[in-house]
Parts: C-alpha cells; sequence; structure tokens
C-alpha cells in the first residue's frame, strides 16, 4: 500500500492559485539560482506543455521570477516580482514551446547569466503539492529534487575523481543519504550529486576544488 503524506493532501504554504503552476515553479526557480554564483544579470525562462498554456493565468510566471530572486513560496512579494526584478537590474524573459511533447507538463528551462558573464542552463518538472524535480544541467540528464542538502560537482569522467569526493566529504563528517553520477559521456564531463541528510560545510568546497579534474562546485543547502 502507498504512503501518503498529510503535506502532500494539505500542499505546502504559497502564494498563488496551485502548488504545480506556482508553488513549484518558485522551487525549481530557487534551486535553481543557487547553481550560479550572484548576482545575476540575466535570465530567460522557456515554459512546455500546461505551463506554457496556463503560466499568466496561475500566476507561473511571477512564481519562476520570485523564485529566481530568492522569495519563498508564501512571500507576498511573488506578486510583485517584476517590479522588483526591475528595481534590481535584472532582464529577464518568457517564452513558450509547444513542440517537444514527450516532456512531463510542467516543464521549465531555466536560462540564467550572472554579472561576470557566466552561463548556466537548468531544467525542472514540477511535479505537484510544491514537489519538484530538476532533470537537467548544461544540458546534462541529472536528477535530484532539493529535499536534501546537496553538493554538485562538476568534473571529468576520469578515474580518481569520486574517490577524492568521498574522502573530503568523509573527513568532514558528512553522511551521505544518495550519490549518484550523471555524465555526457564516457571521458567527458560529468555531474557527481551528493545528498546529505545534514547541512554540507563551506569549506568542502575549496578542498573538492583540489583535484585538476573538478571544474566546479555548487553547494545547495536544504
Amino acid at each position: 500500500m502507498s504512503f501518503i503524506s498529510v503535506f502532500d493532501v494539505l500542499g505546502p504554504n504559497m502564494i498563488g492559485p496551485s502548488s504545480s503552476h506556482t508553488a513549484g515553479a518558485a522551487v525549481i526557480a530557487g534551486l535553481a539560482r543557487k547553481l550560479i554564483a550572484p548576482p545575476l544579470a540575466r535570465v530567460d525562462f522557456t515554459l512546455y506543455g500546461s505551463f506554457s498554456k496556463t503560466y499568466h493565468g496561475h500566476g507561473t510566471d511571477r512564481a519562476l521570477l520570485g523564485g529566481i530572486l530568492g522569495f519563498a513560496t508564501d512571500d507576498a512579494r511573488i506578486r510583485d516580482s517584476f517590479q522588483i526584478a526591475g528595481e534590481r537590474g535584472l532582464a529577464f524573459s518568457f517564452a513558450t514551446d509547444e513542440t517537444e511533447t514527450e516532456l512531463h507538463p510542467n516543464t521549465v528551462d531555466i536560462r540564467m547569466e550572472n554579472t561576470a558573464g557566466r552561463v548556466m542552463t537548468v531544467r525542472g518538472v514540477s511535479l505537484g503539492g510544491g514537489k519538484v524535480k530538476i532533470i537537467r544541467i548544461n544540458g546534462v540528464e541529472v536528477d535530484f529534487t532539493g529535499e536534501y542538502s546537496a553538493v554538485i560537482v562538476v568534473h571529468r569522467d576520469t578515474p580518481g575523481v569520486v574517490a577524492h569526493i568521498t574522502r573530503v566529504l568523509s573527513d568532514h563528517n558528512v553522511n551521505i543519504a544518495f550519490m549518484r553520477l550523471f555524465r555526457e559521456s564516457k571521458g567527458h564531463t560529468a555531474y557527481s550529486i551528493i545528498e546529505s541528510d545534514g547541512s554540507l560545510p563551506d569549506g568542502i568546497s575549496g578542498q573538492l576544488m583540489g583535484n585538476p579534474n573538478i571544474q566546479d562546485v555548487m553547494l545547495v543547502q536544504s
């Protein structure tokens, strides 16, 4: 028999009419913003499926922008996210794509560019009840929910890197709940995603970068 949480029934505290189209959208964007160094200069959203058809009426656009600005799902400032983004100098755009028919109906691509010129793309899916999943980073298929604190390590797919990652985490007494590796192809760029039950110490980023095959480290605190 499957288990249904009371939180799945009641849904999250939120601004807006839909846990999938507003709360979920804000959570996706909130996760995305943690994957790139601030401040952001521009963000572009491409919406698919149901998102693309109802994003105006359900406030998905305001929720996405609010999440990028760092607002929680119940933050009343989401209603004014367009204005606040303008006041902060953040350029943004929304587009729809109805050609991708095989995607989950609540899918969004987020392209972010920070003031240093770095660009990152993230694809997220809103699953309902405020639950989400990040399924792509910079074109590489991944899978994480943000429900746990996570360290995301971008590295070359080469021997010894995973051992280095686990050694650094062990040295910091990080308890690994889940660890998965995703890669473009053998020997090319890979993403190791390690989720932990507890918060992650900031100091691990520098030590992880000590391996020459590691290109970037991102911490997502739950």
